[in-house]
């Protein structure tokens, strides 16, 4: 059979379910811009934004769980490919340099070390390697930071739970990605607790939310 075969691959079906068990008119929901290069987030997925001027400034991102044993699902990290050694150029993988921009401000943390300020990066230099990408920034990356930890980087602000990504969207991967317009779920809503992703007991903390049966309710 030639190589060239008319044909067509379906994928799997995302938005199978609504997030809301309450009326989705009722909730509270703003439009907001996602930095390109996350791929498809899903619906459900707990969003952050930029809090540092410069960059992708006011920008919207997948949160950042609190657990760091490299299970997670954790669209929002850029795993290290190599350990820090102490000074400011860190490696990534070139899909992942695609994720921030010049401008923007970058933290580091591993499953053993705490988080620790990057500063911002300088440059992303994608053509040195073909295997990954170096990333200057302002702040050294100590050598507590190892890729047997875990040890990943993310914008900054990544930490703090914002709200919920309505709907799933693409945001684009690799030189291509052009970042997307979503909605954002603040509050106002009962959500099915099985539909969400990124949702830690910190991010219920910080706008309030709780868990009831297989629900969780934004005030």
């Amino acid at each position: 059979m030639p190589s060239d075969t008319p044909n067509i691959i379906y994928g799997g079906q995302v938005d199978y379910k609504s997030i809301f068990y309450s009326e989705e008119n009722n909730a509270l929901t703003i439009p907001v811009s996602l930095i390109a290069g996350y791929g498809v987030l899903k619906a459900g997925t707990a969003l952050a934004v930029t809090d540092t001027a410069g960059g992708n400034y006011l920008k919207y991102f997948p949160y950042e769980p609190t657990a760091k044993t490299g299970a997670e699902y954790a669209p929002g990290r850029m795993y290290l490919v190599s350990d820090g050694d102490g000074t400011t150029t860190i490696y990534l993988t070139i899909s992942d340099s695609y994720k921030f921009i010049v401008g923007d401000t970058l933290d580091v943390i591993d499953a053993n070390s705490s988080v620790a300020d990057l500063g911002l990066v300088v440059s992303i230099d994608r053509t040195t390697y073909s295997n990954r990408a170096a990333v200057v920034v302002t702040n050294a990356c100590t050598s507590s930071y190892t890729t047997a930890q875990f040890a990943h980087v993310m914008i900054s602000g990544a930490t703090t739970y914002i709200g919920i990504l309505m709907k799933s969207v693409d945001t684009g991967t690799g030189s291509s990605a052009a970042g997307a317009l979503a909605a954002m779920v603040l509050s106002n809503a009962l959500l099915y607790t099985g539909m969400l992703s990124c949702v830690d007991s910190d991010a219920r903390t910080d706008l309030g939310a709780s868990t009831i049966s297989q629900y969780t309710k934004l005030p």
